[in-house]
């Protein structure tokens, strides 16, 4: 297991079970949580007996930045190396006092969205839950002295395909003795995998974000696969039973194609989707990447869009693209350098 998966429990039971004092456990996780990452090594307050069991018996070695690109808007984007010498992105997306990071689950991913990059290079493995936590560290390090804010699990891969290492991920992240990150400020993205959304709810009180994108079946069967598995009406159906509480909505993100999804008649029918629901509806226009063959609206049309969901009553934003000239805006993180 990496090292940085380890809940408390699971520290302070490898050190009773190896002879070490019980409260070496707390100093074990104030290293690994709470510290910039270095090298077990150099964890200088444990015992050199300590630090060599731990490098004997858990993947320590900590992920590396591979590769940093900055924009000209202020976004960071971080290729992190994992001890396998796969990468994966994060972005780092400052706005007024606000760093938020982008946070990746897996190495590429298997649901085959047409319009995000990520699809193009297919599920190569799922993170540890060490590995996202991982790209925390290595994020508060590069924003450094500026504090991050927001995680937003929106980076590659879909979260809820590898549901037990993200929970042991916001588990770690939400911790007193890990993190210390409120829920309030973690928001999950899915395309819907209705089971795991569905325990997600339950089992955690971060926000969720439903990646929408059309609102017939036919379309979205095309643009994202996924939900020939699980169509509108059970999505909407099991959104509509979330235990989500008054003064909390769930988001709806809905990628704008040119010609594609986003006519008046498309803004009508998301309307009607959602009447009922205690929603805000994220609009984002395309972020083009080599070979997608999607075209970006223009901004007249963005702005009919838009204000056709407002006169519904619907809160809705735009979200102005950050980073795309990295290839770190949304739908554009395909593991590479830029």
């Amino acid at each position: 297991m990496n090292l940085r998966s380890l809940l408390l429990d699971d520290i302070a039971a490898w050190v009773v079970a190896n002879g070490f004092e019980p409260y070496r456990s707390a100093q074990i996780a104030g290293w690994l949580y709470n510290r910039d990452l270095v090298p077990v090594a150099a964890m200088h307050t444990l015992p050199a007996p300590l630090r060599a069991g731990l490098e004997r018996d858990f993947d320590c070695l900590p992920p590396r930045i591979a590769h940093r690109s900055d924009s000209s808007d202020g976004t960071t984007k971080l290729l992190v190396g994992m001890s396998d010498d796969k990468v994966v992105e994060s972005v780092i997306i400052p706005r007024d006092e606000r760093r938020t990071l982008c946070i990746s689950s897996q190495v590429g991913c298997a649901l085959d969205c047409s319009f995000c990059a990520t699809a193009t290079l297919g599920l190569q493995r799922n993170l540890e839950a060490g590995e996202i936590v991982s790209q925390v560290l290595a994020a508060r390090a590069v924003a450094a002295p500026w504090p991050l804010t927001n995680y937003v699990f929106m980076g590659m891969g879909e979260p809820l395909a590898n549901y037990d290492r993200l929970m042991r991920a916001i588990s770690i992240m939400t911790a007193r003795w890990g993190f210390g990150i409120s829920p309030r400020r973690i928001t999950v993205s899915t395309v819907g995998l209705v089971p795991q959304l569905e325990r997600l709810a339950r089992e955690t009180s971060v926000h969720i974000a439903v990646s929408l994108v059309a609102v017939r079946d036919e379309l979205r069967d095309r643009l994202m696969p996924v939900n020939r598995r699980y169509p509108l009406d059970r999505l909407i159906g099991a959104c509509r039973d979330l235990p989500i509480p008054r003064r909390k909505r769930i988001t709806f993100e809905y990628v704008l194609l040119d010609g594609i999804n986003d006519a008046v008649a498309d803004a009508d029918g998301l309307v009607a989707l959602l009447v009922g629901l205690r929603v805000k509806v994220n609009l984002i226009p395309f972020n083009p990447f080599e070979g997608s063959g999607y075209r970006r609206p223009p901004d007249d049309k963005v702005r009919s869009f838009h204000e056709r969901l407002l006169s519904a009553g619907l809160q809705a934003n735009v979200r102005r693209s950050r980073g795309d000239d990295i290839r770190a805006a949304c739908g554009q993180l395909a593991a590479q350098a830029t």
